[in-house]
């Protein structure tokens, strides 16, 4: 039997077929001689480095987390970098399923769950996590417009610039604000919001290490995004195109599709994220072309997301499964004294 996530998922990525279907004027056959075409070697790099991606993001948050002195709430050490990683991708085949970023929610609670962490401290790094993508965002988003365009025309993209500006605008000024103002004004909540907002606040700016590790978690994040970045790199390579696409617009373009992903309308900016990636591609090539290298990219960094999110979910449900049925009989089976 499948579990109904399972389920929801392969339901999920019949949507995001059907919508291609039905959405788009595609040469269907056309494209799908051109995507068996396609070199698998590269393709497979491409997938590598994609997932790759992940094991680095599980490196920055087993440090954020670590940093957030986590070991006042539990007395299990953090998990290993693989642990940590594999919250991240339920965290994100969460997202992949369901409306409103409910993934990052959702990862922090399998978190405390399974580890007895504070669950508003551990929000609190997700946060932190949260701000240092879009400020990396930003700056890499800026560069690549500035290599594709030059400093005399940014209207092209312009609108995601605008996004990226207003995310970090935000991210950052409610750390600031917090870390003014934010114990003072938590002295008005209840007792227990109060202990909550503490806990989430020493979560969120306590993740930084008093932002003496902000070097390598910057460092962390680059590389992280670099991985993005090496996915429609190879992506584009593995395709036997008619041009050459610039690596300004490769960026800007991985780049631009995680900001349409942050908005909250579809899961995992289904619907949204490949209109902009077609639009942004005929920049440099035929519209033929570019909805074949969207076809493909996304296979990865969305429909990969909800097929094996699908297992990792099931197979993490069948462990906790089994560790509390363990724990179910460990306690009937331990001697009991007659008071």
């Amino acid at each position: 039997m499948f579990s109904i996530p399972t389920l929801v998922s392969f339901a999920v990525a019949a949507m995001f077929l059907l919508f291609l279907v039905t959405r788009f004027d595609i040469d269907w056959e056309a494209n799908w001689d051109k995507l068996k075409a396609s070199n698998l070697y590269l393709f497979g790099v491409a997938f590598a480095s994609y997932y790759v991606g992940f094991i680095l993001r599980g490196l920055r948050w087993q440090i954020m987390l670590k940093n957030a002195n986590l070991t006042g709430d539990s007395h299990r050490e953090v998990p290993s970098v693989l642990a940590c990683s594999r919250y991240i991708f339920l965290g994100w085949f969460a997202n992949a399923i369901t409306w409103f970023r409910l993934g990052d929610a959702y990862r922090a609670y399998v978190f405390t769950e399974d580890t007895g962490y504070s669950f508003s401290r551990t929000i609190g790094t997700v946060l932190a996590e949260r701000v240092l993508d879009v400020v990396m965002i930003f700056v890499l988003l800026v560069v690549a417009a500035l290599a594709f365009y030059g400093v005399g025309d940014l209207s092209g993209m312009g609108l995601f610039l605008g996004i990226a500006s207003l995310l970090v605008l935000a991210g950052v000024a409610s750390l600031l604000v917090m870390k003014q103002y934010g114990t003072r004004l938590a002295r008005f909540l209840p007792t227990r919001l109060r202990s909550s907002y503490d806990r989430f606040h020493e979560g969120a700016l306590g993740s930084f290490g008093n932002f003496g590790q902000l070097p390598v978690l910057l460092l962390i994040s680059f590389l992280t995004w670099f991985m993005e970045v090496g996915r429609l790199y190879f992506v584009i390579q593995s395709l036997d195109l008619s041009v050459t696409v610039s690596f300004s617009l490769v960026l800007f373009v991985t780049l631009a599709n995680a900001i349409l992903t942050t908005v909250p309308l579809t899961p995992g900016g289904l619907g949204i994220v490949e209109p902009g990636i077609v639009g942004l591609l005929t920049l440099s090539m035929v519209r033929s072309e570019a909805i074949s290298v969207a076809l493909l990219d996304r296979s990865i960094s969305y429909l990969s997301i909800v097929v094996l999110g699908g297992v990792v979910f099931f197979l993490h449900q069948a462990s906790r499964g089994r560790r509390k049925r363990a724990s179910a009989r460990a306690a009937d089976s331990a001697p009991r004294i007659d008071s």
